[in-house]
């Protein structure tokens, strides 16, 4: 069966087609490019000028004179590596419970099949037409006064932990994985000896990668760009991650240097969207079809 593009193979063979062809291509990929890069150069460049320059009308493209300043005084001023390590502690540890609990859940609900998984997978399903705001007040009444044990975890990591575990989203798109790999798989592995958890171990999650790495992914940023449940949970300025940080230490910074520290914050989230990309578009098509 043929496929109807929107230039015909003709056209494409003759060299005035393909000249137009590749010359319109080559401009929507430059058009779209600068109009995601600019923003960044903007940003970038804009940390380098002087405090009168960078709010000057009209703006300039390129500074006047380049000062890396702004990003020392950033450093330094605003305590970035304390604020960085206290939001790599915080992504790390949610992304670690996360990827455990869920992919135990999404495993159960998939492959063994308990009574009611139905009912539990769509009220955990039920809880995405929730909005999030709707839950902060009882997020934070039960982070400060933990039931039955009555203890506060408000300043404390396991604050952001412990609500990060539950993401039905992230659940699942791992079961939908496991409902596609081959229950004969599963089956050889249990004639050979495997049990429930050496088969999720040697066997299921070797196979998930991909998806796995989407989860991660997905789980890292969430932490990492989420402002108001730690700035509700975190009131000591020492223990604050970045995103709250630089709100919370922006009074009395010129612009030049909390633009700046902006860039610096951003500079992990971006280069581990660089280096899992593959992984990312390999996941997310991973559950787009069966078989």
């Amino acid at each position: 069966m043929s496929v109807r593009t929107l230039v015909s193979p003709l056209a494409l063979a003759r060299p005035r087609g393909r000249a137009v062809y590749w010359t319109v291509f080559t401009g929507v990929v430059l058009l779209f490019a600068l109009a995601f890069l600019f923003p960044v150069y903007w940003m970038v460049t804009g940390a380098m000028k002087s405090p009168d320059e960078v709010v000057r009308t009209p703006p300039t493209l390129v500074p006047h004179a380049w000062h890396l300043s702004g990003y020392t005084d950033a450093w330094d001023l605003m305590d970035l590596p304390t604020h960085l390590w206290n939001t790599v502690v915080q992504a790390t540890g949610a992304w670690l419970l996360q990827l455990v609990f869920c992919t135990a859940a999404a495993y159960a609900l998939s492959k063994l099949r308990p009574a009611f998984g139905r009912v539990i997978l769509g009220g955990i399903l039920a809880t995405l037409m929730v909005p999030a705001q709707a839950l902060v007040v009882p997020k934070y009444l039960t982070v400060a006064d933990l039931p039955l044990i009555h203890t506060s975890l408000l300043n404390d990591p396991l604050g952001i932990w412990l609500p990060a575990v539950a993401n039905a989203f992230n659940l699942y798109l791992l079961k939908r994985f496991f409902d596609q790999i081959p229950r004969d798989v599963l089956e050889a592995a249990e004639i050979d000896g495997a049990g429930r958890l050496r088969t999720l171990w040697s066997i299921v999650l070797p196979m998930s990668r991909p998806v796995l790495g989407v989860v991660s992914i997905f789980a890292l940023v969430a932490v990492w760009q989420d402002f108001l449940w730690p700035l509700m949970v975190f009131s000591d300025t020492d223990k604050q991650p970045i995103s709250v940080a630089l709100v919370q230490l922006s009074q009395n910074i010129p612009l030049t240097v909390l633009i700046a520290a902006m860039v610096i914050a951003s500079i992990p989230m971006v280069a581990m969207f660089l280096v899992f990309q593959r992984h990312i578009i390999a996941g997310i098509s991973a559950g787009s079809t069966k078989g």
